[in-house]
């Protein structure tokens, strides 16, 4: 597809002249010879000048991997999806919004001049989502196809935060309770905060066999996960969870085992919800800026539309701890 560029050098005038002319730019002073200079190889080249589409008129999907009901017991998903809808909003773009669990949804999604896709995806749903709009960003999930725009969580840098903290103060033996999360027919997503945190602690303790408990991202999860923790002979001195829900089971199973945190044992969570701040203790947590990666992934969609942007992204936005009271150094 011809460019302003190249009609520009077949043409011997600046890109900025045939801009204005093509334009049709009252305030040019040049002469119709020039114009027409233009004209003739903006013809020659098949050139076709992008239609200008207003806010009004752009149509952004976005496809939640939880549904509705999922969506409102995690914080995190709820939290990127408003941030995309308030752009929206604000900037008068039509929203077209669908949930995995609904029966139709690639079907709602068909008319979307965007599409951001919020979560995990299997390989399959990201081969017909491309089909549905070639204009699309994957919020939470890495793609391993480079030409696909991907928007995550810096996990790598965020564990590595939490857990030189933990060691700052004095922990050793500590303990990971995340979650496993499906895909398609039943294909387990990789937690890249698993895999930094086993990496951390075979690397700060050669010879040390990380402990590692996972369920599924709730509350009752974390609770069952840290009575079976508390079990154990040898006991950490701090658990890392890879969400806040976890973290707030877990602490609950400490209390009710008669142990102080952070005394006893020290709790960091992941996420940096609102309820974080009101436990008791409050907890110290990782904050991931889930609504600002909402905002950034619908600007980047709606800005690469107008400008034809083709070339993908993959991004990663950092996180930062939030100290509070439920760690503690080792006595």
């Amino acid at each position: 597809m011809a460019t302003i560029k190249d009609i520009a050098e077949e043409a011997g005038v600046s890109p900025a002249a045939v801009s204005r002319i093509l334009n049709n730019d009252a305030s040019l002073s040049v002469s119709l010879a020039t114009k027409q200079k233009v004209w003739d190889a903006a013809k020659k080249l098949h050139y076709h000048k992008a239609k200008s589409r207003n806010k009004a008129s752009f149509r952004m999907g976005i496809v939640q991997w939880f549904s509705a009901e999922q969506e409102l017991q995690d914080n995190y998903y709820l939290l990127i999806r408003q941030g995309i809808e308030d752009f929206c909003l604000k900037n008068s773009i039509q929203i077209i919004r669908a949930f995995r669990s609904d029966a139709n949804y690639m079907e709602i999604l068909k008319d979307a001049d965007g599409l951001i896709c919020i979560g995990k995806f299997s390989n399959e749903e990201v081969s017909q989502f491309i089909k549905i709009c070639g204009n699309i960003v994957f919020l939470d999930m890495l793609v391993s196809d480079w030409g696909i725009t991907t928007l995550t969580m810096d996990f790598k840098q965020a564990v590595n935060l939490a857990l030189d903290y933990l060691t700052d103060l004095g922990h050793k033996r500590i303990a990971f309770l995340g979650g496993i999360e499906f895909v398609g027919d039943k294909e387990s997503v990789m937690d890249e905060r698993k895999e930094v945190f086993v990496s951390y602690m075979k690397k700060k303790n050669p010879g040390y066999t990380p402990l590692i408990y996972e369920g599924t991202f709730s509350t009752a999860s974390g609770y069952g996960m840290m009575e079976r923790i508390l079990k154990e002979k040898e006991k950490p001195t701090a658990v890392f969870t890879a969400s806040d829900a976890l973290a707030f089971g877990a602490m609950k199973a400490i209390k009710d085992c008669g142990l102080r945190i952070p005394e006893d044992i020290s709790v960091i969570g992941f996420n940096d919800t609102e309820m974080s701040a009101y436990t008791s203790p409050a907890l110290t947590t990782v904050h991931a800026p889930a609504y600002d990666m909402g905002q950034h992934g619908a600007n980047f969609l709606y800005v690469s539309s107008n400008l034809s942007i083709t070339t993908p992204l993959k991004a990663k936005i950092p996180c930062y701890l939030v100290e509070r009271d439920s760690c503690g150094r080792v006595m």
